[in-house]
């Protein structure tokens, strides 16, 4: 159990890895839901091609889907594009990072079951069975027989126990034909997006090293930024209902003192504590505000360590600064001279 809390900390500790080991969990599954499907081709000239192309096509968008909705990134991506400008601008080259990244991890699990179903050849077989090229492959002038008929009977191929055209095709080689289609499309599937990989991994960098440098780190600064904020909130909410607790039971020992009731002194060191984590923020009313404040006017990315620290925008708004006080009066040196008579 030790050794699972240890994972499961070093992968809430680094968020690229967290969400490598997510994508691939879904690449294995996708894997796996594909030979666990029980593929059924309906065999009919109107409903084969739809079939095909759906289990082929489908499954990878929901895939697709799924690997955002897993991403904890989507949200904080939203939220940055939707907040208000306020005083901390927005880099749109942040955003397309944020969101290419996110894309590119989502698209392996699709791109598994892509690859898996071309090389199986089952979809293609389904899908384009009516369009065999019969003068290639069989006897085309088979006497007796309309177009429509034809179609009929081809769309059987993938249902062996069913064929009944062996005197048009043979059922092996049509289906030795489709799958040998299938399986050059799905090995030129693989290549590309291999390519595609390669050249924005390792070539995107080289062109753009400083745009990608920038990019990366104020996405990092977003993430790291967010995770701060969401533990200082829940250390202030923890502070803050210690102290309302706190106030409760204080509130109750008072009752129960003057009802005669002697109860041990506490010790005051706790409320020093809690007090000073709530940072001067003890109601609900202005918790709130500085949450709104936190969404609409973000600080600056501009820090001034050695200055007096800034407002946040929200307090005091239209109202002139206010003036520093005025310096102490310089103290007079007195000298006092003694004469003697003597």
């Amino acid at each position: 159990m030790d050794k699972f809390r240890m994972i499961f900390q070093f992968l809430q500790s680094n968020q690229e890895s967290f969400m490598n080991g997510i994508c691939g969990i879904m690449a294995l599954a996708s894997a796996q839901l594909y030979s666990a499907f029980d593929f059924n081709c309906p065999c009919l000239p109107r409903y084969n091609l739809a079939y095909g192309l759906g289990v082929l096509l489908v499954p990878p968008l929901i895939l697709f889907l799924l690997g955002f909705v897993l991403n904890n990134n989507v949200s904080m991506l939203a939220e940055e594009w939707r907040r208000p400008r306020g005083r901390r601008g927005k880099d749109a080259a942040v955003l397309r990072y944020m969101f290419c990244s996110m894309a590119q991890r989502a698209m392996i699990a699709p791109a598994v079951w892509v690859s898996v179903t071309l090389l199986d050849g089952k979809c293609i077989t389904c899908a384009f069975c009516t369009s065999l090229p019969v003068g290639a492959l069989g006897n085309a002038s088979h006497p007796g027989l309309s177009q429509g008929e034809v179609k009929r009977v081809l769309a059987r191929i993938p249902c062996k126990e069913i064929y009944d055209g062996q005197e048009l095709v043979a059922n092996e080689v049509a289906v030795r034909y489709l799958r040998c289609i299938s399986q050059a499309l799905g090995w030129c599937f693989m290549l590309l997006m291999t390519t595609l990989a390669f050249l924005v991994r390792s070539l995107r960098p080289c062109f753009t090293q400083a745009a990608f440098l920038k990019s990366r780190y104020w996405s990092h600064y977003i993430d790291i930024e967010r995770k701060l904020f969401d533990e200082t909130c829940t250390e202030h909410a923890r502070s803050f209902a210690k102290v309302c607790i706190q106030q409760f039971f204080q509130g109750m020992s008072t009752d129960m003192e003057a009802a005669h009731c002697h109860l041990p002194k506490k010790n005051p060191t706790d409320d020093g504590e809690a007090s000073e984590k709530l940072l001067g923020i003890t109601d609900q009313g202005t918790m709130n505000t500085a949450l709104k404040s936190w969404h609409r006017c973000k600080p600056p990315l501009h820090l001034h360590p050695g200055g007096p620290p800034h407002g946040n925008g929200w307090a005091g708004e239209g109202q002139p600064p206010l003036r520093p006080p005025p310096e102490p009066p310089a103290r007079r040196k007195e000298m006092a001279a003694y004469y003697s008579r003597v």
